[in-house]
């Protein structure tokens, strides 16, 4: 069985190869979509490697990631919202979110914007915010808005870092490839403790 380390690897490498191929941008867009309501892995692994591969498309990939992502956090939406009792309790008890449910409601109530805004931009688990929008009813306009926002934000500012000092950054990536997946997984997993114990303390 392949290790972790080595599928990211083989995943990384596939992407690379396949940047100039027409099915790269559905792919992105499907990851994006899924990822804000149901999927663990965030875009980002997918859109670091196929800008590195197609530098001039830099700002159609961060598009594509933007579209997909907050059309699936509307979905997300929609989950807390209509399917809940379904979908949502199934997806919040994989996730073990049910704590984190209780105190995103809280944040909301504080202000809405800003709580959807930081899980946008942030490796705070964006899925947990958009099922916990529906789920208490917080203005969809709002969620729109700030996730437009908050993913815009993020997806423009990683792409563009790339086209700017992409020969750069693969260099690194291929020289410390291992380090650098660790790190992404360790910040992958945060996401979740940081949402769970620092909102909380907030």
């Amino acid at each position: 069985m392949k290790s972790p380390l080595k599928l990211i690897r083989n995943l990384y490498d596939w992407t690379i190869r396949q940047a100039q191929s027409k099915k790269a941008p559905y792919a992105l867009f499907c990851i994006s979509f899924a990822e804000s309501s149901f999927f663990p892995v965030p875009p980002d692994a997918l859109l670091i490697p196929m800008v590195i591969g197609e530098k001039k498309k830099w700002f159609q990939y961060a598009l594509i990631c933007t579209l997909g992502s907050v059309l699936g956090g509307i979905l997300g939406y929609f989950i807390g919202w209509g399917l809940y009792e379904t979908v949502g309790k199934a997806l919040v008890s994989f996730y073990n979110m049910e704590e984190v449910i209780k105190v995103v409601g809280v944040k909301f109530s504080e202000n809405a914007f800003l709580t959807v805004f930081t899980a946008a931009f942030t490796p705070i688990p964006y899925k947990a915010i958009t099922i916990a929008g529906g789920v208490f009813l917080i203005s969809l306009e709002v969620l729109i808005v700030a996730s437009i926002v908050g993913r815009a934000a993020r997806f423009f500012l990683v792409a563009g870092t790339l086209r700017i000092l992409g020969q750069k950054i693969q260099d690194v990536l291929e020289k410390y490839f291992n380090i650098l997946s660790m790190m992404f997984m360790i910040l992958l997993i945060g996401g979740f403790v940081v949402l769970k114990y620092f909102i909380k303390a907030g």
